[in-house]
């Protein structure tokens, strides 16, 4: 028996019971009108990109409904089965989910966001210069050994999430590993692939712990120089490293999405996955900003008002 609240006469999508075309936005994290018209045609322009022939079955449910399910598991870290009623089932989400990230489509998507936020902000499309970081997160019981390890240094039991930024903090290429895989092992992986995507890329910066032989290895391979930014030794306290800062502040926005707080994922590619979709609501939100000057999106509703005192009601009454 169908949870869906919508009568299957008046249900606005083939399939029985969902009413996604008529959905009203309502959580924080969906996406604005504004936000929509910008996103809307970078996201049909990658699936008509991925589309195999132009025959074939057409989707049903709304993609702006599918988008902001995807989003609303990702930011609140639920479990599939637990999305509301008002989204399409999560058979259906979950499916376009798997189906998408195997053909490319969040990668597309954080692409073609990048370009035009570049752009906007008066750079060049095309980065020229990044920086490198990893992460690693603890694993929930759902990853299986198979893909999970053990980080000595940060005694961390799970995965490790290795990205690459642009000079302004904008996602590049990321990829997951166990934890238990050293930085610079991962480095080769990752460097290999931010060359294949980007043949515009001649300079990276990285901490001390991607020192030695990657050094020489990604400039007579790869074509890249890699600066390594070390803390000196007579810094006390906190202290901003040049460059290296930029990779950390990604982090950090990427870690208000609870789900990737910890990795529930089963495959690593899902985890690359969930991260490229939180980078996609990051700019989306970044680029509406940008370019219409639109104030903030609101955490929590609608911003709250300020009663006026008696005094101040007396000087409008006046």
């Amino acid at each position: 028996m169908s949870v869906y609240l919508v009568e299957a006469t008046k249900a606005s999508c083939r399939v029985s019971g969902c009413g996604c075309h008529d959905r009203v936005p309502r959580y924080p994290l969906d996406v604005t009108d504004a936000e929509w018209a910008l996103l809307r045609p970078q996201a049909q322009a990658v699936m008509a990109e991925l589309r195999r022939s132009p025959a074939g079955r057409p989707m049903e449910h709304d993609l702006r409904a599918v988008l902001d399910a995807i989003g609303y598991v990702s930011r609140y870290g639920i479990e599939w089965r637990a999305l509301p009623v008002d989204f399409p089932p999560w058979e259906a989400v979950y499916a376009f989910f798997e189906r998408w990230s195997a053909r490319g489509l969040p990668q597309g998507l954080v692409d073609r966001l990048r370009g035009r936020l570049r752009v906007a902000l008066g750079r060049s499309e095309l980065p020229t210069a990044g920086s490198i970081d990893s992460q690693a997160v603890k694993a929930a019981d759902t990853v299986g050994a198979a893909s999970r390890g053990f980080d000595g240094g940060k005694k961390i039991n799970g995965r490790k999430r290795h990205i690459a930024v642009d000079t302004v903090g904008l996602v590049l290429t990321v990829i997951v590993t166990a934890a238990s895989v050293q930085d610079r092992d991962g480095a080769f992986r990752l460097l290999a692939q931010l060359r294949e995507r980007f043949s515009t890329i001649t300079l990276v910066w990285a901490d001390g712990g991607y020192a030695g032989r990657l050094v020489s290895w990604a400039h007579q391979g790869l074509a890249l120089t890699l600066i390594i930014v070390k803390r000196s030794d007579d810094t006390t306290g906190f202290a901003v490293l040049p460059r290296r800062w930029v990779v950390e502040r990604t982090f950090g926005w990427l870690m208000r999405y609870r789900r990737l707080v910890r990795d529930y994922e089963r495959r690593p590619e899902h985890h690359e996955a969930m991260v490229l979709w939180a980078t996609v609501a990051i700019m989306t939100r970044q680029l509406t900003r940008t370019t219409t000057h639109a104030p903030p999106h609101p955490r929590w509703g609608q911003p709250r008002t300020v009663a006026s005192t008696p005094q101040q009601q007396d000087q409008q009454a006046a």
